[in-house]
């Protein structure tokens, strides 16, 4: 049974089954049992590919897509921070030779009818209607993964069991297949001798609390490397945008995903390309921010949205139809004065990095509505009784409340009586709320240049959904280290540990001091 196998090994084998018999596995059949133990010296079947391990997720992916989260900004940023990096990791267990994977950590908001069954990392359901579910990928190869992303989110892995691969000792295949579960712990010497990797040393890693000087340490050179393959795209990058920027008049090109810097150049030329083609139309958008997104229209912030994922035609008719959109825009403006004239001199606000992404015309008729309430009601307003607040609109039906950084959070839908006088009973509160804003964002700016001088950073930003007081929190921090490794990065801060593609260092705001591993 074992003649294919070097003479070497061929005792190791038999040792080996002697050690199962002993521990008195339950051999299903003696293939089973084997296969369960020496998984890299049998023949193996067809090993699961990139795409049907992708299409093995796909009631995953549509459980946890950022587009399904456009009323909930938060979880909408925390899914697609967590799919860069699932993507990465399922990335580099197709490279080939690749010898082990570092334990990965991933949250995931999922909607409540795809998360039925609860379970230890799952928390309950939110008044929002999704779950957050967190685990740790430790898997080595595609099909352990996607078993370990399907269990660990409570989906069905019947449509994965009918795929053959190597790796059949698996723990999350035995829950699928209802193998019976007998884990055989060997003697350190054996992963010694075999030079297999000790899944209990992978667990122990994952445990480890990580700090921030042992994950620069240990992700730095990989970091420089990335980071400087990168170069020549980044500045073919900032030359598109500027000869776009140049041709079109335009006031700013950006992205509204983290997409990598190849992926931007890309979008360029795809623009710059339709620009020779037929310039007239893109000519509309002078003065506009151009934003790559996944939709075309007009935001509501008045920005120019281009879908990537739509073609030239779509992108001509856009610009085409632009004229009819700044005519919304002066709809949209004049509905904001008439809404702040009614309710006392308020300020209405649109706040990108804490409203839904909403299209101008999605944003024009939520103003219309509400003005439409207020006008209705006929409540009297004591003039400019709010002047210098502010206040955001939402579709949700919640209370009204007053947030942190001083602008009110208001319903739609809300009754005009009971509104005027809850703001102004909170109006003295939320001015101390703006005024504490302001002093922050000072510091704030203070806080990161000094960062941005003492490490010699090249590019020092954080994600949107960081606040300012967390962003003052970590550079506070950071001033009282000594970090070399950051010597002309980009350093990110986010609410996780990452590399990105490009070379850009992630770190968790609140990240943990502790020393360097050697």
């Amino acid at each position: 049974m074992f003649c294919h196998l070097k003479p070497l090994r061929r005792l190791a084998v038999t040792c080996m089954v002697d050690v199962c018999l002993s521990q008195r596995v339950t051999p299903v059949s003696d293939r089973f049992c084997l296969k369960k133990i020496l998984p890299h010296w049998l023949p193996s079947y067809r090993a699961l590919s990139g795409a049907e391990a992708v299409n093995a997720l796909r009631p995953f992916y549509f459980a946890v897509h950022p587009d399904f989260f456009g009323q909930h900004p938060r979880e909408r940023e925390i899914n697609e921070n967590s799919l860069k990096r699932l993507s990465v990791y399922l990335e580099n267990l197709q490279k080939p030779g690749f010898k082990s994977l570092k334990p990965t950590q991933l949250t995931f908001y999922i909607r409540e009818k795809t998360a039925q069954n609860s379970s230890e990392d799952q928390e309950p359901i939110s008044t929002s209607g999704f779950r957050a579910v967190r685990f740790t990928l430790h898997t080595s190869d595609l099909l352990s993964t996607v078993l370990y992303i399907l269990n660990s989110c409570s989906l069905s892995v019947e449509h994965v069991q009918s795929l053959n691969t190597t790796n059949v000792h698996s723990q999350p295949l035995q829950e699928a297949t209802g193998m019976p579960d007998r884990p055989i712990k060997w003697h350190k010497s054996y992963y010694s001798f075999t030079g297999f990797k000790d899944p209990d040393e992978d667990l122990h890693v994952s445990r480890v609390e990580t700090t921030l000087m042992s994950w620069l340490g240990s992700n730095g050179q990989s970091a420089v490397k990335k980071l400087k393959n990168s170069l020549p795209l980044r500045k073919e990058l900032d030359r598109l945008k500027k000869e776009l920027s140049d041709l079109l008049q335009l006031s700013d090109i950006r992205w509204q995903r983290g997409w990598g810097v190849a992926h931007r150049c890309s979008q360029l030329h795809s623009l710059s390309r339709l620009a020779q083609q037929n310039l007239e139309p893109l000519q509309n958008a002078k003065g506009c921010t151009i934003v790559f997104t996944d939709r075309s229209g007009m935001s509501a912030l008045g920005h120019v949205m281009l879908g990537t994922m739509d073609v030239h035609h779509h992108w001509t008719r856009l610009f085409e139809s632009l004229p009819s959109y700044f005519d919304l825009q002066r709809r949209t403006s004049a509905l904001e004065d008439q809404i702040s004239d009614l309710l006392g001199g308020i300020q209405v606000l649109y706040i990108e990095e804490l409203q839904p992404a909403l299209t101008l015309d999605e944003y024009c008729c939520l103003l219309d509505v509400f003005h439409s309430q207020l006008l209705k009601s006929r409540t009297p307003a004591h003039p400019q009784s709010l002047s210098g607040l502010e206040m955001i609109l939402s579709s949700d039906r919640y209370e009204p409340s007053l947030h942190e950084l001083g602008h009110f959070n208001i319903p739609a839908l809300s009754d005009p009586a009971s509104l005027q006088s809850f703001m102004r009973s909170r109006a003295q509160q939320a001015r101390e709320n703006i005024t504490r804003r302001e002093e922050l964002k000072v510091i704030e700016n203070e806080l990161i240049q000094a960062s941005t001088k003492k490490f010699s950073l090249e590019k020092f930003y954080k994600e949107p959904s960081i606040s300012s007081r967390q962003m003052v929190d970590c550079c506070r921090r950071l001033l009282q280290l000594p970090l070399p490794y950051l010597h002309g990065m980009h350093l990110c801060v986010s609410h996780f540990y990452s590399v990105m593609q490009d070379g850009d260092l992630c770190i968790p705001w609140n990240w943990k001091k502790g020393g360097a591993t050697k």
